[in-house]
């Protein structure tokens, strides 16, 4: 029988599947341009002639804005009606990345980026609390399970897609191609979602006001901390101004919008959720998956590219059967949550996916292309036994008039740890590369028998090629020199992977401090 909305409408009977895939459908073309573009960054600089490093603000201006709107999907929705924020961050999103492909010049488009960013930020928490009202309590795990498998597979999917995307046609149809799925995405919105009785809309003047100082220092803090991990590395962390005072400015106004939020009647972030045990183990749970997930997708694929000379399409291709064995075992993990107690599905992840993680760190320069890919495979086989899981012990104890507000937290949190992987698995490579090309170094004297047999044996092949002795002992240096960068960045690839591994590890305790969760049972055990 139709429903009646908070708006007095008649909602029809809708299988509760076919809105699951419509928000699924907004949320992987959302998540899919976080990592989309990354891969056409240099055809996007000669195109539009400015350097690679003006170009990375096109990432960095989108992944700000969207870090700035995560948290307040919550306060929005009830500002202006869950179903029309929606709609109308879908349009934004939909008509920015037009904009995007038509774009003249890099300021252009990174102004379009930001505005996208901004679009796309409220999509994915907006998606979890429709799918969480959506569905009965006992098929939620079910329900979050395909919608992971947009939110899990679209960054493993992005730089390949972008990749055969630039190289076939144009970097402007890495945006332009969202077009359509926006349209798509809006009008079955229109007719298939409604806003919940439960959810009470408040008008600015009647009951609700803008919180200017708690917009304002969350924008800060957010935007600042983004700056400091996207554009750390580049610039060399801390020994830049710039970055020391976008690290000091981020950490102190998010500091300051937290005592100030907890003391307001109408807070634009609720962080009174937080003391829910479970909310808050999840929380920093999401944002440790964030950080495992993004870090590895960026160091597998630059290990492939810069060591054994993959493409961007090839590494891409390696990553890809991952995200393929998500989509596989995600429904299946739905299925087991009606049976099995979440926390002990969360565990089992880890375990695997860790050792998926500690299985690259055996890698050398001569794996082939299936050893990369089963690696892949088996940390993709255990992230899948997370999102699903985490999510459910997440909101089992939210009030659902709170779950805008909870969503935006912990895609929030993913969303940071996803950057801070990505920062610290760059900088750990670079840093770790130093260090053992000066260990290494230490050891080519004269008096190194096997330093000397090598160099002897290299410039006897040269001279064997046509090159006089004084040039083929300096070809010969050169060619153990490059070995020696090779064996240090190798070196420094293997600890970034056993790095991730061993945080993975480092999470199982955290699921014993959980609230119990019986499956297929109302009762709550706590412990």
């Amino acid at each position: 029988m139709p429903q009646e909305t908070s708006l007095g409408v008649l909602k029809p009977d809708v299988n509760p599947w076919v809105i699951a895939g419509t928000v699924m459908l907004a949320t992987f073309m959302e998540v899919l341009d976080t990592s989309v573009a990354n891969v056409a960054l240099p055809h996007i600089a000669g195109n539009l002639s400015s350097s690679i490093d003006e170009t990375t603000w096109v990432l960095t201006g989108y992944l700000v804005a969207n870090a700035i709107v995560l948290p307040l999907s919550g306060w929005f929705s009830t500002l202006f009606g869950r179903k029309r924020f929606y709609m109308t961050c879908v349009l934004l999103f939909t008509i920015s990345s037009a904009m995007c492909g038509l774009a003249p010049s890099l300021p252009v488009l990174i102004i379009c980026r930001i505005v996208q960013g901004l679009g796309g930020g409220a999509l994915q928490p907006v998606s979890q609390a429709i799918l969480r009202e959506t569905f009965p309590r006992e098929k939620q795990g079910m329900a979050m399970a395909v919608y992971g498998m947009g939110v899990v597979f679209a960054p493993v999917l992005g730089p390949t897609l972008g990749g055969w995307i630039t190289d076939n046609f144009t970097w402007r149809w890495i945006f332009l191609i969202n077009i359509p799925v926006g349209i798509c995405s809006l009008l079955l919105t229109s007719l298939l979602i409604f806003d919940p009785p439960y959810l009470v809309r408040k008008k600015l003047g009647e009951g609700l006001k803008i919180d200017y100082i708690g917009l304002g220092l969350l924008a800060t803090g957010l935007g600042g901390l983004e700056i400091a991990l996207d554009e750390g590395q580049r610039h060399d962390w801390f020994s830049s101004s710039g970055i020391v005072a976008a690290a000091v400015i981020g950490v102190v106004a998010l500091v300051s919008v937290v005592f100030w939020e907890l003391r307001q009647k109408d807070p634009v972030v609720d962080f009174h959720l937080l003391k829910d045990r479970n909310f808050a183990i999840s929380t920093l749970t999401m944002f440790i998956l964030g950080f495992v997930l993004y870090g590895s997708t960026t160091a597998l694929p630059l290990f492939l590219q810069e060591l054994l000379g993959y493409t961007a399409m090839q590494s891409g291709m390696a990553l890809s059967p991952g995200g393929v064995a998500i989509m596989v075992m995600m429904p299946i993990v739905g299925f087991l949550m009606a049976k099995i107690e979440a926390r002990w599905l969360v565990i089992f992840g880890l375990l695997i996916s860790s050792f998926g993680l500690y299985q690259m760190t055996s890698f050398d320069l001569n794996i082939d292309f299936t050893h990369a890919m089963n690696a892949r495979i088996v940390q993709s086989l255990g992230l899948a036994f997370l999102f699903v899981p985490i999510n459910t012990m997440a909101f089992y104890f939210i009030a659902k008039e709170k779950t805008s507000y909870a969503t935006g937290l912990i895609n929030l949190a993913r969303n940071f740890g996803g950057s801070t992987g990505i920062a610290l698995s760059t900088t750990l490579i670079a840093r770790r590369q130093q260090f053992h090309q000066h260990r290494l170094v230490e050891n080519l004297t004269p008096l190194n028998s096997a330093y000397q047999s090598t160099l002897a044996g290299a410039k006897q092949m040269f001279m064997s090629r046509g090159a006089d002795a004084f040039h083929a002992a300096a070809q010969a240096q050169q060619l153990v020199y490059e070995m020696v960068q090779r064996q240090a960045m190798l070196l420094s690839f293997l600890e970034a992977f056993r790095l991730l591994a061993l945080t993975f590890l480092a999470v199982i305790p955290l699921m014993f401090l959980m609230k119990r969760i019986r499956p297929r049972k109302t009762e709550i055990v706590v412990e």
